[in-house]
């Protein structure tokens, strides 16, 4: 199976240029000094540009600082240094406007940019309102910027309840009255109340049962198609960002590793870690896997706080190279063919695995 709108079906242009992206946080030397003991880069010079009408996922370990870059990306988290870019109309039905830089914005700007740029959290249940109705949870975008009245309100919500496969009547009931399901459908509705153009989506389906995955996915795909929206998608899950991605960017402690259009990485991926990841991912038929190298990766994942010199990746790499170069380098994220960028001194390429391809149920 490949990915998802591949490159080449269409010309598209950038809606979100992420630049040189890096969030620190303090770590306190003492529970009762309140001295600072140093800084933990949680997200370190990431760049990377998503594509109007595509889909980008960003994967890696929990903990690589995929959910906290989504968050950067919003404001929701303020990044320490680097540039996110935003491009309000990329149709080329009108002439081009300038890109507005989220991490300069101004609150009120700010403010008027998230009707564009909406979120799906990972949980649907801690992400809603347990003393609200589902009406009043979608409806309170609307209500906050003051669109529209309260008919046109009620009406909104009802149109979008059918369009993520609920009823009208559902509106008068309470999250806690929903399937988990049925919860992040309500999280999408509201996401997409004010017709944003861009949804960052964090482990949208990770909570949920693997049937219900399915059919959550299948409707955010036909969402996208539909409403030509654009995602950044979280995820760990790489049967599911394959079913789902236009690009795939890798993200190992802080940092991307590799980036690739969906075909590329899943057949010719180049970073050591990328191919543990794609190891890792089961196989359905038994006999096919019990052929199959696998690919354990040693040791445990290095502190964020102080990771290794050079690469660092060259903790737990079986192809690591010492000393002077793995443990001395740090390794640039590098162009080795068109849209095929990775971060390694020894890039080597992953023999892909027979398999039997996960398919997704409609409906």
């Amino acid at each position: 199976m490949t990915g998802r709108n591949e490159p080449g079906a269409r010309r598209s242009e950038g809606l979100l240029e992420v630049q040189n992206l890096v969030k620190r946080y303090p770590v306190r030397a003492g529970a009762f000094t309140g001295r600072k003991g140093g800084w933990v880069e949680a997200v370190s010079d990431v760049s990377f540009t998503v594509s109007k009408g595509k889909t980008l996922s960003l994967v890696g370990e929990s903990g690589c600082g995929k959910s906290t870059t989504a968050r950067c990306v919003l404001r929701l988290v303020e990044p320490s240094s680097g540039t996110i870019l935003f491009h309000p109309d990329v149709s080329g039905e009108v002439e081009e406007t300038s890109p507005i830089d989220i991490t300069d914005a101004g609150d009120e700007e700010l403010r008027q940019l998230r009707k564009n740029m909406q979120i799906v959290f990972q949980d649907p249940f801690a992400s809603l309102n347990p003393r609200m109705t589902v009406g009043s949870i979608i409806a309170e975008p609307l209500t906050v910027y003051g669109i529209g009245s309260k008919r046109h309100r009620r009406e909104r919500v009802a149109e979008l309840l059918e369009l993520v496969g609920l009823n009208t009547a559902d509106a008068k009931r309470y999250p806690r009255q929903f399937s988990g399901g049925q919860r992040q459908r309500v999280g999408i509705a509201r996401a997409l109340v004010l017709n944003p153009s861009l949804l960052l989506l964090d482990e949208p389906v990770s909570a949920l049962d693997v049937s219900v995955q399915a059919q959550v996915l299948n409707l955010l795909m036909d969402l996208q198609d539909s409403l030509d929206l654009t995602y950044l998608f979280i995820a760990h899950d790489l049967s599911v960002v394959r079913h789902v991605s236009s690009e795939v960017a890798v993200m190992y402690l802080g940092k991307l590793v590799e980036r690739a259009p969906t075909s590329t990485l899943f057949n010719h991926a180049l970073h050591p870690y990328t191919h543990a990841l794609l190891a890792s991912v089961p196989i359905p038929d038994p006999e096919v896997a019990t052929t199959q190298k696998r690919i354990i990766l040693e040791g445990e994942l290095p502190s964020p706080s102080s990771p290794p010199s050079g690469c660092r990746f060259r903790t737990r790499c079986a192809y690591a190279q010492a000393p002077g170069v793995c443990a001395d380098l740090e390794p640039e994220l590098r162009e080795v063919e068109p849209g095929h960028w990775v971060a390694c001194h020894f890039p080597t390429e992953f023999e892909p695995r027979s398999r039997t391809p996960v398919n997704f149920p409609t409906g």
